[in-house]
């Protein structure tokens, strides 16, 4: 104990250390920042890029994510979307073009995002912040350089560059008319859009022909610097002054071009970057900040072009320091967070060695307390070992004596089958016997087949599971043997219209195989074939060599239903049922197919989809390198068809009752049976023998059963338990615990008839629960039963003076709750004339037909005439129990007319309402 405490205690201890090392001052909070950029294309937004990048490395706790519209206006409202739609806390955004920008900055702004505006303007004011020069005052500064440098007198003309449509070239190009308008010296000749027009050769011919041009102003620095050379071209560049816009940094950029001599002038229009992320920060940390954020902008010229350039040369050098001091930090935090963790490391790998220590030296002492249970318990064990070899020995002996006794009774099985069928056989031949009792028959006849193939079927499973069937194969002809096997179900196919081909390749397809096992493998794939094809459907069975001439291939295909992917993966599987059609397998067939071809050494595989058909391929190897010596049968029999084992599986596929849904309506039959069951041979056998009494609707799957019961609410429904789509037992919850039909009879017949099935059948209400086998005779005892129930139940309803206290069944209950609130509602709305069955039936919530049959069948009474009877139940206790006239009390029951409710209380009670009235004052 003490030792535990102590590891215990050290333990906690490295818990805590881990804590410890764990815990870490707060981070600031992260922000993602989305910027919109309409293109990264030229410099000025390249710069304003840095510029933004070096305002970011003072702001570590954002997440700056930019997206390059590439000069689209629709690529860039798909790419503001995308942001939004990424929920980040702040949207930057320089429009490409005004007006189709505005509508989804509008949305990112109305979302709750705050939004800065950059550069260029949209058409609304509903954003945060803008930043950005005053484009216009842009154009009114390079008007008045052009008019001081002219003197005020001169010819201009102006190059466009950026988008007809961004806020900046409308702005820029307002100023400068603006301005020049105000000074008519100066003489505004052409405006060329250069991305609408081929603006350098027309400009080479303009100025040809206008050789008194005097400036040129372009909208950006690259424009301006391509009209330099077109007047270098012509000779022209020291007469014709350019005027460029932006004022960057950098070789041949503007304020390079400028010191050059190239241009005259810039008007410094800067970017921003900077002054965008300061405002975000500021918006984000809820500090103060600017909404309409405007730059300061000014003209270079050879005046202060040289104090620009060293300006500039001194930021980016600086911004190198900044850069290369920002790696160290990164580097001096990577190291100090690796020397923490090594740290962290080392405390808790010496506290481990510790504590293991600590364990080893406990188990140690543990150890030799193990040792000697163990010594004990292996003494026990060999005894156990002994014990169970001696059991494995009686098992054995056991299970040979099961295998005996099953083989034996299997055998005592066929015996009378085999004499139902030859005394059955002979009756059917005769030509005296009666049409009525040839169809039993026949339908007796084809069971009796069907129960010979299962016993067969189980006993070669029994014999393969116990190791005692065992291959003899010999070589033969494949193809006339597959031949020989399909020729049986030609009959078959004709009857059912099916398209029918056997297809064999090559006609001496040499193999060894044992025939006597084969045969039942393709039987059993052939008979379920035909069993799952419908008429006019097709069978192929193909026989052929495959491409590497080793292997025999038998491919059966048919077009029938198919298998769901469920099925399909549990196809070869022993006793498993599909829900595949209206037949029902044993799940023994496919099974014992697979096992005697894996005894030939070969493979069977099966590809199937839901109603397009199923495709089974048997390989068998070719030559005898594959068996053992006791595989090989020493002379080769020839295979003959026995047609008795064939009827076996082809009887069954004959006369199949169709499934019917036809209702038989006959008006001398009081009451209707809705007969629920997937098995045509049994849903016809009953229909045959009840139809006789009663009205017989059917249903050959639960869904169907269900949507039926709803529809023509049966007076009695008899259900199987196993039914595809819905069982009965879904179907008789759903049914007992809806208002419309709870009061319905439910009769459960199935083949499950253990007491945990009656129960659980019985706790969700079901009527009668009847095991199959049943006797036809109790069947009907319990439908007449049930009717009389139903009957008597009516009668409770439907009396004046319904019984109290008495404690009822959950379906009994509803029945109960409806006739309350049925009851309820014409009783609230007696004194209403125009009231009638549509308001029941909105009230309560069913259809007119539905409520109709629900009242009948549990009251026995018409829903009108019920009505009528509680309104002359009321007159009646009104004229009894208060004073008042008979008009007043006409009116109160829902008679607009005291003659006519004098005419219907008469015929009702036998007296008028003042006769009834008078007698009651006399006594």
């Amino acid at each position: 104990m003490k030792n535990r405490l102590i590891i215990y205690s050290f333990l906690i201890g490295l818990f805590a250390l881990g804590l410890s090392a764990c815990n870490s001052p707060a981070e600031k909070k992260k922000f993602t920042i989305g910027f919109s950029q309409c293109t990264l294309g030229d410099s000025w937004r390249k710069t304003m890029q840095k510029e933004m990048e070096r305002e970011l490395a003072f702001h570590p706790e954002i997440n700056f994510i930019i997206k390059d519209a590439n000069l689209s206006s629709e690529k860039q409202i798909e790419q503001i979307q995308e942001l939004i739609d990424q929920k980040v806390d702040l949207l930057l955004v320089s429009p490409n073009q005004a007006k189709p920008i505005t509508a989804i900055v509008e949305k990112a702004y109305r979302e709750g995002i705050p939004v800065i505006i950059i550069d260029r303007r949209t058409l609304s004011n509903n954003y945060t912040a803008f930043v950005g020069a005053d484009n216009y005052k842009v154009g009114l500064n390079a008007g008045a350089f052009a008019n001081a440098l002219l003197k005020g007198n001169g010819n201009v003309v102006e190059l466009e560059g950026d988008p007809a449509g961004s806020s900046a070239t409308i702005d820029r190009h307002n100023g400068f008319t603006d301005f020049i308008k105000q000074h008519p010296g100066i003489k505004y000749l052409r405006h060329f859009n250069v991305d609408t027009e081929p603006w350098q050769e027309q400009l080479t011919e303009f100025l040809k022909t206008n050789p008194n041009i005097q400036l040129i102003f372009a909208t950006n620095d690259r424009l301006a610097f391509s009209a330099y050379n077109v007047c270098k071209k012509m000779g022209v560049e020291q007469k014709i002054s350019v005027v460029g816009v932006d004022g960057l940094p950098g070789d041949n950029e503007g304020i390079d071009l400028v010191d050059k001599g190239m241009l005259k002038a810039t008007i410094l229009y800067p970017t921003g970057g900077a002054e965008a992320i300061q405002t975000a920060a500021n918006i984000l940390e809820n500090k103060p900040y600017e909404k309409e954020y405007n730059l300061a902008t000014t003209i270079i010229d050879s005046t202060n072009v040289r104090i620009m350039k060293l300006q500039n040369q001194k930021l980016s050098a600086l911004q190198h320091d900044i850069e290369r001091s920002q790696q160290k930090i990164d580097e001096q935090k990577i190291i100090t967070r690796n020397q923490t963790n090594i740290i962290y490391t080392i405390s808790i790998s010496l506290a481990l060695a510790l504590i293991m220590g600590l364990i080893l030296f406990y188990y140690l002492k543990e150890n030799k307390k193990i040792n000697a249970r163990l010594a004990l318990q292996n003494e026990e064990i060999l005894s156990q070992r002994n014990q169970l070899i001696e059991l494995d020995k009686i098992a054995k002996e056991a299970t040979e004596a099961k295998f005996h006794f099953y083989t034996n009774i299997s055998h005592e099985l066929r015996t009378p089958l085999t004499l139902i069928l030859g005394p059955l056989e002979d009756i059917l031949s005769s030509p005296k016997l009666q049409f009525s009792i040839k169809a039993p028959l026949e339908m007796v006849k084809k069971n009796t087949l069907r129960l010979l193939r299962l016993v067969n079927q189980l006993m070669d499973f029994r014999k393969i599971e116990h190791a005692k069937m065992h291959l003899r194969a010999s070589e033969n002809n494949l193809s006339a043997f597959v031949t020989e096997i399909t020729n049986a179900f030609t009959e078959t196919a004709t009857k059912k219209h099916i398209s029918y081909r056997v297809d064999i390749r090559e006609a001496d397809l040499k193999v060894w195989f044992d025939v006597n096992m084969l045969d039942k493998v393709l039987f059993n794939i052939l008979s379920n074939a035909f069993k799952y094809t419908n008429d006019r459907g097709s069978i192929t069975v193909t026989v052929y060599k495959d491409s590497s001439q080793t292997k025999a291939i038998i491919l059966i295909e048919d077009s029938g239903v198919g298998m769901g992917p469920e099925t399909l993966e549990h196809a070869f599987e022993l006793f498993y049922q599909g829900n595949e059609g209206t037949f029902k397998g044993t799940g023994l067939g496919l099974a014992l197919s697979k096992e005697l071809v894996t005894l030939h050494h070969g493979t069977i595989n099966v590809k199937s989809e839901k109603w397009k058909g199923t495709r089974f391929e048997i390989t068998l190897p070719l030559g005898k390198a594959h068996l053992e010596e006791n595989e090989i049968e020493k002379e080769s029999n020839p295979y003959y068809l026995n047609y008795e084992e064939a009827k076996i599986y082809t009887n069954e596929l004959e006369n199949q009752p169709k499934s019917s849904t036809e209702n038989i309506a006959t008006g001398g039959k009081d009451y209707s049976i809705l007969l629920i069951e997937d098995n045509n041979e049994i849903r016809s056998f009953l229909k045959d023998q009840l139809s006789k009494n009663y009205e017989i609707i059917e249903a050959e799957n639960g869904n169907t059963g269900l949507n039926l019961a709803y529809e023509i609410v049966p007076d009695i429904i008899i259900s199987d338990i196993m039914l595809p789509g819905k069982d009965g037992m879904a179907i008789t919850e759903t049914l007992k615990n809806d208002l419309r039909t709870s009061h319905i009879p439910i009769i459960i017949l199935t083949a499950k008839g253990s007491m945990e099935h009656q129960i659980e059948g019985l706790r969700l209400n079901a009527d009668a629960y009847i095991v199959k086998p049943f006797n036809l005779q109790y069947l009907e005892e319990t439908i007449r039963s049930q009717i009389r129930n139903r009957e008597t139940l009516k009668d409770h309803y439907s009396s004046e003076l319904p019984s109290e206290g008495q404690k009822a069944s959950s379906t009994k209950k509803i029945d109960r709750k409806f006739v309350s609130e049925f009851s309820a509602i014409i009783e609230s709305n007696i004194g209403n004339e125009n009231f009638g069955v549509d308001d029941i039936c909105k009230e309560i919530g069913i259809s007119r037909v539905q409520l109709y049959r629900k009242v009948k069948a549990v009251l026995g009474y018409n829903v009108n005439d019920y009505i009528l009877t509680v309104r002359m139940q009321k007159a009646k206790y009104l004229l009894l129990n208060e004073d008042l006239s008979i008009s007043e009390i006409s009116y109160k029951v829902g008679f607009s007319s005291q003659a006519y409710f004098s005419t219907v209380f008469k015929s009702k009670f036998g007296v008028t309402p003042k006769a009834f009235k008078e007698k009651k004052t006399d006594n």
